[in-house]
């Protein structure tokens, strides 16, 4: 009878795991999964950092706001992958702040504890599933309607439902509609972030919805059209989450990400919060 090598299960996971990963190889392993990526040009540039150093945590955020940085620090975290810009511009353009204290300190406070910034904006909306859209279907509980597009058939309710519900499962203290509150919403279109006004009105004239839910829309686009459809008669309702409230689901989505992707990776989701409060 012969004799043989008996391994624990638990010993062959442990061994396919990587012991290290570097800011670059996280990159690049999310990049892999995106349809035609890498493409040029995109925004999700590192911001701080470089793309050799070890990861010793990560914290998925909106925003790299000073708050968030120090949440990092505290943590131990040296990588922070964020949805938005770092330095207030789309492109993370700094040749205009130098010198400008506020970006300084904002600057050398990443420096000093060599923390890695990446924007995943571009390659996170293109996945074959987009992550952001994704990760706010779920804060919203809505997946049983979900059909991997912008558009869902809810329920029957109303508009000033709708806006409850907003408020409750993303934790926004008020919201911004047009509408009548008692108007009846079944078909929803869901436009997260900033997609552009006329890109919003040219949806919601292809696919009439009862109500447009976006992040952000100028007043004198998509809020004015809707008001004009109402003047005329017709039923149609608009919500305005806010921006940062509105991707924020698709932060939540990158830390799922990284625990399924990078196995015994710490990572924390951190809500960086909206910048505008109201009274």
């Amino acid at each position: 009878m012969g004799t043989g090598i008996f391994l624990n299960p638990l010993d062959l996971f442990a061994a396919s795991r990587k012991a290290e990963y570097t800011v670059g190889e996280i990159m690049d392993l999310f990049i892999s999964q995106v349809p035609n990526s890498p493409f040029s040009p995109t925004v999700d540039t590192l911001k701080s950092g470089n793309r050799d150093q070890k990861v010793t945590g990560i914290v998925t955020t909106m925003f790299a706001t000073l708050t968030v940085i120090r949440k990092a620090i505290e943590l131990k975290a040296n990588f922070i992958i964020v949805h938005e810009p770092t330095f207030y511009n789309h492109l993370d353009e700094t040749a205009w702040l130098d010198g400008d204290p506020v970006y300084e300190f904002k600057k050398n406070l990443l420096e000093e504890h060599g923390i890695a910034v990446w924007r995943n904006h571009d390659y996170v909306h293109r996945l074959q599933i987009d992550g952001v859209q994704k990760g706010v279907v779920d804060e919203l509980g809505w997946n049983a309607y979900y059909k991997q597009n912008a558009v869902f058939n809810l329920p029957e309710t109303t508009l000033g439902n709708l806006i409850s519900h907003i408020k409750e499962k993303m934790g926004v203290p008020a919201l911004r509609y047009v509408g009548n509150l008692d108007q009846k919403a079944s078909k929803i279109l869901l436009l997260p972030g900033a997609i552009g006004g006329r890109r919003q009105i040219e949806l919601i004239m292809q696919e009439k919805p009862d109500v447009l839910i976006c992040g952000e829309s100028p007043e004198w686009e998509t809020p004015e059209y809707v008001r004009n459809a109402n003047e005329m008669g017709e039923k149609l309702g608009l919500i305005v989450i806010g921006h940062s409230a509105s991707e924020e689901g698709g932060s939540e989505f990158m830390k799922t990400w990284i625990e399924e992707n990078v196995p015994g990776m710490p990572v924390t989701h951190f809500a960086s919060g909206n910048s505008l409060q109201v009274l």
